[in-house]
């Protein structure tokens, strides 16, 4: 089932109107080119309208949208050899989480990532109810940060590179996870990861919620999807918060940045992934290809340096986060003192 969002409803409508002169004249041999012609280019000119403009809360929708690109979808499309290794050697296995070993496809004959081994992590949603119930929304509990940081330890073993995909509205609040350490496994995953030696990239494909999302997300190298969020608490969080209403979570969005463009500026992420118009919904391989471009360009840079190096970066470029510059008190005109 086809899910359209409010904002993009009059250009999906229009596609669809397309698509029935199409099958018409191909059915009656009518020409209708002059007439789908004009209705494509009013098609593409209200699509650039409405998604040249969209507001930080249009974005979180389109993030959280159920057609999306996932974890696996990226995995299949970017990677072979893919050999996905289960359980946190505890006695638990989350499946929210996925994990395992993959090569690089084969690109340009000159890119040294053609056929590399590496690590791969990423948050998974499911497509449907029957799925997000196996799935848990995508809200991973401390079993999957624990198998993270097993996959975090093998690589950095072995020299594999770690590329995660970060999709989640955050790590899992029931009281099962909370029982089994859901804080103290974010924080270990935090540590574990600022402790690697091998390259490590991260790209939030979708929601990038608080801990949940920055357990697998100290990198190297963050990159965001276009419509794309990340933020410490989502919008209906922080507006229950700041105003007791969820209902002002449009508001929330506005005022936490949460958008790719925000990260950037902010310094909390190192690229912004452009989408097709229309959103990676809609056009999710060019959005997977486009991805996989910018996850091999950054690669390429970081495989030269050393391991002492790559654990030096990754710790400047979080320690420059948030940087303050202290500046002096103006000194008051005279008789205004104290």
């Amino acid at each position: 089932m086809d899910v359209v969002l409010d904002f993009e409803r009059p250009v999906v409508e229009l596609r669809k109107r397309i698509a029935q002169l199409k099958d018409l004249q191909e059915k009656d041999g009518v020409n209708l080119s002059a007439s789908i012609d004009q209705l494509e280019l009013q098609a593409e000119k209200l699509q650039e309208r409405i998604f040249g403009r969209l507001s930080p809360w249009q974005r979180t929708l389109l993030a959280r949208h159920p057609h999306r690109p996932y974890a696996l979808d990226y995995v299949e499309s970017l990677f072979t050899e893919w050999v996905e290794l289960h359980g946190d050697r505890a006695g638990f296995d989350d499946h929210a989480m996925v994990g395992g070993l993959a090569r690089l496809k084969v690109g340009e004959p000159d890119d040294p990532c053609n056929n590399l081994p590496v690590v791969v992590l990423g948050h998974q949603k499911g497509r449907n109810t029957k799925e997000n119930i196996y799935r848990n929304f995508g809200m991973t509990r401390p079993d999957g940060y624990r198998r993270a940081q097993r996959l975090g330890r093998l690589a950095n073993d072995f020299g594999l590179p770690i590329l995660t995909f970060i999709d989640t509205p955050g790590a899992y609040p029931g009281l099962d996870a909370e029982e089994r350490g859901q804080a103290e496994a974010i924080a270990r995953s935090i540590l574990e990861m600022s402790r690697l030696e091998v390259p490590v990239i991260a790209v939030v494909t979708g929601e990038g919620g608080s801990g949940g999302a920055l357990a697998i997300g100290v990198a190297n190298r963050v990159l965001m999807l276009e419509n794309s969020v990340y933020s410490v608490i989502s919008p209906e969080g922080c507006a229950a918060i700041l105003w007791r209403d969820r209902a002002e979570a449009s508001r929330a969005a506005e005022a936490l940045r949460i958008t790719a463009s925000d990260c950037l500026d902010l310094g909390v992420i190192d690229e912004v992934v452009p989408e097709p118009r229309g959103g990676a919904h809609r056009f999710p391989q060019v959005a997977i290809g486009r991805v996989g471009e910018a996850i091999r360009r950054h690669l390429a840079l970081l495989l030269p340096l050393s391991r002492a190096a790559l654990r030096a970066d990754r710790y400047a470029r979080f320690r420059a986060m948030g940087r303050m510059v202290e500046r002096p008190l103006p000194v008051p005109p005279p008789g205004q003192a104290g």
